[in-house]
């Protein structure tokens, strides 16, 4: 696998932690760094795929009136009913 260089400037504070969790993890800087931007891009994408897909759903018409989720979430607040035993 192919890398390349990409630097950054942090405020100090997160320098120092991110120096701390390299210790307690007894990894490199770098490997701590490249794991956290790793996540970071996958999270983003999966947003942005989820993003597409309900706009997809908006312009096909897939979707729920503001009345049917206020009338939902107004029955979360109710406690729910349990039946006896016999």
């Amino acid at each position: 696998m192919s890398t390349r260089v990409v630097t950054a400037h942090v405020p100090n504070d997160l320098a120092k932690r991110l120096d701390g969790l390299a210790a307690r993890l007894d990894r490199p800087r770098g490997w701590v760094v490249k794991e956290a931007i790793a996540a970071y891009v996958a999270l983003e994408q999966e947003r942005h795929e989820r993003t597409l897909e309900a706009l997809a759903e908006v312009d096909k018409g897939e979707t729920v009136d503001h009345a049917d989720i206020e009338t939902w979430a107004t029955g979360l607040n109710k406690p729910a009913k349990r039946k006896r035993s016999a």
